[in-house]
């Protein structure tokens, strides 16, 4: 399992891109970024290097803990995933590259791919002084159109960057990305009823396609959940000093919700249910929603059945749990 904070090396970058950097100034900058995304729009407002540094800034920490929560949860289930090459779709200033990186020691070779050439300066950056990332390739250029030109790679990463394509784009950038993965696709998304509805058609699309669903889903039938529920995770992470100034924030930690998929091209050895919620823990008994191989199930444990109840007591929103179905 690898920690939702930053990795050291990237801390020491960015900090070292804060020097004589306003605070306020980047508040502004990563605000107005941030309306324009909630409305729709892309990253073609991020135009200068102080708006992707303040995007960054802003940004980097909540994705790369979503990103990082993703990756666990597929390393869980496939432990055996040993990729040597990745592709990082839409991949900003490479957050999520630094996530694979962590996750995943037996990648060697990373490359990056996005339209916007301001965001691609500062992840090269940014990886410049990595003992990891150093070499990596960033190819400028839309993901759609330009990820027919890559080659395959053992592992493909997209996150949260298909919600800015039209539905006909997201499909095709979906079986882009699925031709291009030798062994295993990982896609996230806001934890939004519109981000889990992206995820969903993505989902089906490849399972047409081949795929099994490694995680989180424990089987490739429709989604079990009705209307108005919908499925997705927390994450929570601490905030800097700084993260806190550009967010206008108060609290020392930030909550990111977010919906995932990892799809691969062998089907998991085995299943395991996931919590869909925060258990209630009560005086009697323990209760969580789990979506097991069968369906969405309650699952109650009794305090007597002292065994059960401590391993309950370890369940969190969105772990893994061996399925009794």
């Amino acid at each position: 399992m690898i920690s939702p904070t930053l990795p050291a090396e990237l801390k020491a970058a960015l900090d070292g891109k804060l020097q004589g950097f306003s605070r306020s100034d980047a508040a502004r900058r990563s605000q107005r970024i941030s309306t324009t995304y909630r409305a729709g729009g892309t990253s073609g407002t991020i135009k200068s290097d102080a708006d992707a540094l303040a995007y960054a800034l802003a940004r980097m920490p909540a994705t790369y803990a979503a990103v990082a929560a993703s990756l666990n949860a597929l390393t869980e289930i496939a432990p055996d995933l040993a990729p040597e090459t990745l592709l990082d779709v839409g991949a900003g200033p490479g957050t999520a590259s630094w996530a694979a990186a962590e996750a995943f020691p037996s990648l060697q070779d990373f490359t990056l791919l996005d339209a916007n050439a301001t965001l691609s300066r500062l992840a090269l950056e940014l990886a410049h002084g990595s003992s990891r990332l150093a070499e990596c390739r960033y190819l400028p250029g839309d993901a759609g159109g330009n990820l027919a030109e890559v080659s395959q790679a053992d592992f493909v990463i997209a996150s949260y960057i298909i919600g800015e394509l039209s539905e006909a784009d997201q499909r095709k950038l979906t079986e882009a990305m699925w031709a291009k993965a030798r062994h295993a696709l990982v896609v996230i998304e806001p934890g939004t009823p519109a981000g889990y509805a992206r995820i969903l058609a993505l989902r089906q699309q490849l399972i047409a396609a081949g795929a099994f669903v490694t995680a989180p889903c424990p089987h490739e039938r429709p989604c079990p959940l009705i209307a108005p529920d919908w499925c997705h995770f927390r994450q929570r992470l601490p905030r800097s000093q700084a993260h806190r100034q550009i967010k206008g924030a108060e609290v020392p930690f930030e909550d990111e919700r977010f919906i995932y998929v990892a799809l691969t091209r062998t089907p998991p050895a085995s299943r395991a249910a996931r919590v869909l919620a925060p258990p209630d823990v009560g005086k009697a008994e323990i209760a969580a929603k789990l979506c097991t191989e069968a369906g969405v199930a309650p699952a109650k444990v009794p305090r007597r059945d002292k065994a059960a109840y401590a391993e309950a007591r370890r369940w969190r929103w969105g772990d893994a749990v061996m399925s009794e179905s």
